[in-house]
């Protein structure tokens, strides 16, 4: 293979055909079924060059830019957490039970937690949880969480009936599941690694 080439993380799997995708990080993931050699990888890999180093230097930008704004915007406190799960015990409940009764499902107790990795979850007995840094998103984003973890009640999955449920209450959602991954990002990233650098 190319010199030039950027090292990749190969995951194999069940799967027809290879994909290659750049994470956040901006690292390259190679996706291949598990009968394809690495020199048909590689093959692939060299035909995808341009592509490849197109997205790498455009997520790598996008990396720094993102480092300098969370450097800009400093560390979420921990006195801003507190403040950010108080208000949000206040305010979640009501349109958790507005989107509940749209949907014409029930659930059990809302939980207000601060996470590293969700947003929100909804258990098999219907507990929902939810990130209290979502409070510093958009509350059309909120609404999408809100409504994500309450179809969950009808589909504990994510299959295409699950995503028609969220979309015929949210029809925009993946405009607003595009913010949330973008944005809280960010969010993540201040709140548990910009006080760490």
């Amino acid at each position: 293979m190319d010199k030039g080439m950027p090292e990749y993380r190969l995951i194999r799997g069940r799967r027809k055909t290879i994909g290659i995708e750049i994470d956040p990080s901006g690292v390259l993931i190679v996706r291949a079924p598990r009968w394809v050699s690495k020199n048909d990888i590689e093959s692939f890999l060299v035909e995808k060059e341009s592509w490849i180093k197109k997205h790498l230097s455009e997520m790598r930008q996008r990396v720094k830019e993102m480092e300098a704004l969370i450097s800009e915007l400093g560390p979420i406190t921990g006195e801003e957490i507190k403040a950010l799960a108080d208000r949000m015990m206040k305010e979640f409940p009501p349109r958790v039970e507005e989107y509940a009764s749209k949907l014409g499902v029930n659930y059990g107790r809302v939980t207000i937690r601060v996470q590293r990795t969700r947003w929100g979850s909804c258990s098999a007995k219907g507990n929902l949880n939810f990130n209290c840094l979502l409070m510093l998103l958009p509350k059309e984003v909120q609404d999408y969480v809100i409504v994500h973890e309450l179809c969950h009640r009808k589909e504990m999955n994510h299959s295409a009936r699950f995503w028609e449920l969220v979309g015929s209450v949210i029809p925009d959602y993946k405009k607003l599941r595009n913010t949330l991954r973008e944005e809280g990002r960010i969010i993540m990233m201040r709140a548990f690694e910009a006080g760490d650098r």
